[in-house]
């Protein structure tokens, strides 16, 4: 495989930054792995507070039961990657001694050699991104020195879409709440601190966010029953 130049990650990373929210920068980062590292199929693992891990995005189903797999015997490569903060590379899963319960299950599912990186920011840990690899030996320390560099683009474009995401979701949630606002306002002739008074008790009463009772209030135009 023609090893990466810096001119290809430049338009790697245009490309990401490029993409409308979080869900299609996954699907750019899992797509554009593969090609980037040769690899048949690639996917997305993503941790959450509490630690939790979830499979984020793939090119083929296969990758979804690999990862299932290491979350089941709490093993493999992609979970090291972010536990270690490091890169592996499993050249044949036959003969590979670490996390060996996993691999001989992968080996059974076609699986032959993997490659794992980490995704992250100054922030922290964001998860890995896992190239699998039907033929053995198909990835070397070239590939994950592209790896790296690829990762490191990747984490960038994913940090930037969630928080562009979560700023959205915070316009669009301020933006409810003034309209549910107005039609208190104007249906029970209260101020603007007033509505927002009624607006909050009852999300407290119900232990329902604040957009949720405004949503409430502006789609059917009286407070919740």
């Amino acid at each position: 495989m023609k090893t990466p130049q810096a001119g290809d990650f430049a338009e790697i990373a245009m490309q990401l930054h490029g993409e409308p929210d979080v869900e299609a920068t996954l699907s750019g980062v899992v797509s554009l792995a593969a090609q980037t590292l040769g690899a048949d199929m690639c996917g997305v693992m993503l941790v959450h507070r509490g630690r939790r891990v979830e499979t984020a995005a793939v090119t083929d189903e296969l990758v979804t039961e690999a990862d299932r797999l290491q979350c089941e015997f709490d093993e493999g490569p992609c979970l090291e990657a972010m536990e270690a903060q490091s890169t592996f590379i499993i050249e044949d899963t036959a003969r590979e001694a670490r996390w060996a319960q996993w691999c001989r299950a992968v080996h059974h599912l076609g699986i032959k050699s993997v490659l794992s990186v980490r995704l992250h920011t100054a922030a922290g840990t964001i998860g890995s991104i896992n190239a699998y690899s039907l033929r053995v030996g198909a990835f070397d320390l070239d590939d994950a020195a592209a790896g790296t560099i690829f990762a490191g683009h990747a984490s960038i474009a994913l940090a930037a879409a969630q928080t562009e995401s979560g700023l959205r979701e915070a316009m669009d949630g301020r933006h409810v709440i003034g309209l549910a606002q107005g039609i208190l306002m104007e249906r029970f002739d209260l101020s603007a601190d007033q509505a927002f008074a009624v607006l909050r008790r009852y999300s407290q009463d119900r232990n329902t966010k604040l957009r949720a009772v405004a949503a409430h209030v502006v789609s059917s135009r009286s407070l919740p029953d």
